[in-house]
């Protein structure tokens, strides 16, 4: 039988749960909810609905995948992130989200290890180098939102990294090459000579040679190019040597519009979407590795020389053993 003193907590526990403006019954599950989570006992119950209050508040205090991207693309390009970089970038994460629809969306805070494993793996899958690109700039995405506070760990980093195998690589031949040295001589393609020469006899990737300033990067007189840390892709500089006997034919400024001019130096060679012998990304790089281990057998010169921190990619990639003849280096150095 209820007393008066109990009626009285009756009534002001229903006035309690009136004043949260929604159903009372409502209102006493919520608590009886509260309750089972606390195991019956009233402190626990309250830092259970803490807890979770803290969690809410967490997933609001986030943005989507499609503005991480965004932010964290500003925030490279106010540390100078190269404009190349800045293409794979927004290249890169854009795929991803085209090829997985609701990740353009998707808030960050809610984003698992296995949801960006699958996110890599339908764009990326092909291709195990893409894949790791797309997983650097994934974790770099990441990386960006902690620092927002826009979710509190990285689900990359528990995303393994597939491992590259590295392939041979066939360099140009001697005749492919002399090609490519007719065709800069001839009067429309004569402002790419310099180009040519520091791609095929220094080993200069094509984007770093686009950045050569050859009045503040080459010295004439000692017959080295210079290049610098800014200039480099990745970010160390080093010095080739010129290796030409008539320095005075070089003296060209790198022209504008370079990878323009550089496709139709090449399409002018033979080269180009509508042949059966397609061109061979940096294989100008290549076939200079070539021919340098195969001439000169100094792994540590050509592992200075290519930038490279150590020889094991010079060793499993560079170097083709169908094309080095001694005969065909000594030719290509002209020596």
């Amino acid at each position: 039988m209820k007393t008066k003193e109990t009626n009285e907590i009756d009534s002001a526990a229903l006035e309690v749960l009136r004043s949260t403006g929604i159903d009372v019954l409502e209102a006493a599950l919520v608590a009886k909810e509260a309750l089972e989570c606390g195991r019956g006992r009233v402190k626990r119950a309250r830092e259970c609905v803490r807890l979770g209050a803290e969690e809410m508040r967490k997933r609001e205090r986030t943005v989507t995948f499609a503005k991480a991207v965004e932010t964290a693309l500003e925030d490279r390009k106010r540390k100078g992130l190269r404009a190349r970089s800045i293409v794979d970038f927004r290249y890169l994460c854009k795929r991803m989200m085209k090829m997985n629809p609701g990740l353009a969306e998707r808030r960050m805070r809610s984003v698992t290890s296995e949801d960006c494993r699958r996110y890599l793996e339908t764009a990326f899958g092909g291709s195990a180098a893409q894949y790791r690109k797309a997983r650097a700039i994934l974790s770099g995405v990441f990386s960006s939102a902690i620092k927002h506070d826009w979710c509190d760990s990285n689900p990359v980093a528990r995303v393994e990294v597939p491992e590259v195998v590295e392939k041979p690589i066939e360099p140009l031949t001697i005749e492919e090459v002399e090609r490519l040295e007719a065709a800069a001589q001839l009067p429309e393609h004569r402002d790419m000579q310099l180009s040519l020469h520091l791609m095929l006899y220094c080993g200069i990737r094509p984007t770093e040679v686009s950045r050569i300033d050859p009045e503040r990067d080459i010295d004439w007189q000692n017959q080295c190019v210079v290049v610098r840390p800014t200039t480099s892709k990745t970010g160390g500089g080093r010095v080739v040597p010129l290796r030409c006997g008539n320095i005075d034919a070089l003296r060209h400024d790198i022209p504008r519009r370079w990878v323009q001019r550089w496709r139709a130096l090449r399409k002018a060679a033979g080269w180009s979407k509508e042949t059966a012998h397609p061109w061979r990304q940096d294989v100008c790089r290549h076939t200079f590795a070539t021919y340098h281990a195969a001439h000169f057998r100094n792994f540590p010169a050509l592992q200075l020389e290519m930038g490279h921190r150590d020889s094991s990619l010079l060793r499993t990639r560079y170097v083709y053993a169908g094309n080095s003849t001694e005969a065909s280096a000594l030719r290509y150095f002209r020596v």
